[in-house]
C-alpha cells in the first residue's frame, strides 16, 4: 500500500498511465513506457500498483464514480429510479461506441479481476436499492451474484462493436431485455423503460458525460485536456476513415 512519501509518485504515475490509456489504449501501453514518462524505478511503480492492472482499478474508481453522477444529471432527477439505471446503462454502453479507446479501458476494467470486484459490488448496491422492491425476498449479496452474470452481459455486448445490422438502439434492446427480466421488473414497465431510453438522444448525452468525464480526468490528474482531445478526435477520424 502506498504511503505518504510515496504519493508524488503514485501521482506522477497515474497522471501519464490516464493519459496514455486516453490517447493511445490500454493495451498498447507497456509498463516500459509508463515508468520511463513517469520517471520513477520499475521497483517503485510496483510497490505502489503492483502491476498495470492496479492502475486500472484506480481509474476505474474514478471514473464510475463520476460516469454515474453525470448520468445521473442527465437523465434528471425526477426519474423513477428504474429509469435513471436505464439511462445509466445506456450512457455506459454508448462511450465505447464513440471511442475505441474509453471501449478497451472499460473492457479491461470487466475482465481485470479486481476492477471487475470493484464494479460488481458497487453496481450490486445500486441494484439493491433500485431493484430490491421487485423482489424484496433477495439481499443485496443476491443481487451481486445477479451482477455477476450481468457484468458478463455488459462486458461481450461492450466488446461487440455496433454495425449496420447490430445497430446501438438493438444493442441497448437486448441487454435491458435481459437485464430488467433478471430484475423482475414487469413487463409493461420493462417496455415503457425501453421506448423511454429509445426516444432519448443517446449518443448526445453521452457525448456530453465523455466530454466531461475527460474534463474530470484532466482536472484530477491533471494534464492537457486539449491535448487530449485533439488526439483522441484525430484517431476517431482516421478510425471511420478507414471503415469507410
Amino acid at each position: 500500500m502506498a504511503t505518504s512519501l510515496s504519493e508524488p509518485t503514485k501521482k506522477r504515475i497515474l497522471q501519464v498511465c490516464v493519459k496514455l490509456f486516453l490517447e493511445q489504449g490500454y493495451r498498447k501501453t507497456t509498463m516500459a513506457e509508463i515508468i520511463e514518462q513517469a520517471g520513477v524505478s520499475s521497483s517503485s511503480f510496483q510497490n505502489i500498483f503492483r502491476a498495470k492492472d492496479g492502475v486500472l482499478t484506480e481509474l476505474v474508481r474514478f471514473m464510475f464514480e463520476n460516469q454515474f453522477a453525470m448520468a445521473r444529471s442527465a437523465a434528471s432527477a425526477k426519474l423513477p429510479p428504474v429509469y435513471v439505471y436505464a439511462v445509466e446503462t445506456a450512457i455506459q454502453m454508448t462511450l465505447t461506441e464513440l471511442n475505441e479507446n474509453l471501449r478497451e479501458i472499460y473492457i479491461e476494467a470487466y475482465t481485470q479481476k479486481d476492477a471487475c470486484e470493484y464494479i460488481q459490488h458497487e453496481t450490486a448496491k445500486e441494484l439493491y436499492r433500485i431493484f430490491g422492491s421487485y423482489q424484496p425476498e433477495l439481499t443485496e449479496r443476491d443481487f451481486y451474484e445477479l451482477e455477476i452474470g450481468s457484468a458478463g452481459v455488459m462486458r461481450g455486448y461492450m466488446s461487440h462493436p455496433c454495425d449496420e445490422e447490430f445497430t446501438l438502439e438493438k444493442k441497448l434492446r437486448l441487454f435491458f431485455l435481459m437485464s430488467l427480466r433478471a430484475y423482475n421488473v414487469p413487463k409493461e414497465e420493462m417496455n415503457q423503460v425501453i421506448r423511454f431510453v429509445e426516444e432519448l438522444d443517446i449518443r448526445a448525452i453521452s457525448e456530453q458525460v465523455m466530454q466531461k468525464l475527460f474534463q474530470a480526468l484532466a482536472m484530477h490528474y491533471e494534464f492537457s485536456l486539449q491535448e487530449l482531445m485533439q488526439e483522441t478526435e484525430g484517431k476517431e477520424t482516421d478510425r471511420k476513415g478507414d471503415n469507410e
